[in-house]
């Protein structure tokens, strides 16, 4: 089961989602909150796999909260659902750490295969909020010692492609693939996918999806 805190400030969407959620048979909601603070202090409660995040919260906002998390419960995914798709939202939201960003009018399959992925430490973004993100900034230089091959597999990473769908899209081989990604982790300090994810976007190497050829 994956274990969801719902955290939207309006009741009838909290209760609405939470209603939503809980009608998926592999997933379990929790808690839900209605400020930031109350959201931080669920997932401190309740440890869950995944937080569902409103950003306009009071109290604390939602970025702060998802920064939070990030924190303090690096194994706990957060998704956020917004009605904003504000280039700026969306960036500041994925450098506090989320690894999945919607806005309101995500279908409920969109939804369910955000929050799976985020309980596996995956990102997913819809086209959407690809085009509002990526087309914005030009590739920044490799970091940390990162080789341009290596900075290929990371941006397709932070993207929320597996191991297989990197292979079809570099061609070549999956251990040419795992190898990578050993030495990303290696290089970044990453422990999984999940902190690659963080890193690259508070790096801004996810500001640009395509690999550099």
């Amino acid at each position: 089961m994956i274990k969801v805190v719902v955290a939207d400030d309006h009741p009838v969407v909290r209760d609405g989602l939470a209603v939503l959620l809980g009608l998926l048979p592999d997933v379990e909601v929790v808690a839900t909150a209605g400020t930031g603070a109350d959201a931080v202090a669920a997932v401190a409660a309740h440890r869950p796999d995944v937080v569902l995040m409103d950003l306009r919260m009071p109290e604390l906002d939602g970025v702060e909260a998802i920064r939070w998390i990030g924190r303090e419960h690096p194994r706990t995914g957060v998704v956020v659902l917004t009605t904003y798709s504000d280039q700026r939202e969306i960036a500041a939201a994925l450098r506090a750490g989320a690894l999945s960003y919607l806005t309101k009018d995500a279908s409920r399959e969109d939804i369910y295969q955000a929050v799976a992925a985020a309980a596996e430490g995956r990102s997913l973004l819809t086209k959407r909020v690809r085009e509002s993100l990526f087309d914005a900034a030009p590739s920044p230089e490799p970091p940390d010692g990162l080789t341009n091959r290596e900075l290929d597999v990371l941006k397709l990473v932070a993207a929320g492609l597996s191991n297989r769908e990197i292979v079809q899209r570099l061609r070549v081989s999956e251990a040419t693939v795992k190898t990578h990604i050993n030495r990303i982790f290696a290089k970044i300090g990453a422990r999984d996918r999940a902190q690659a994810v963080r890193y690259a976007y508070r790096r801004g190497i996810a500001s640009d999806s395509q690999p550099t050829g």
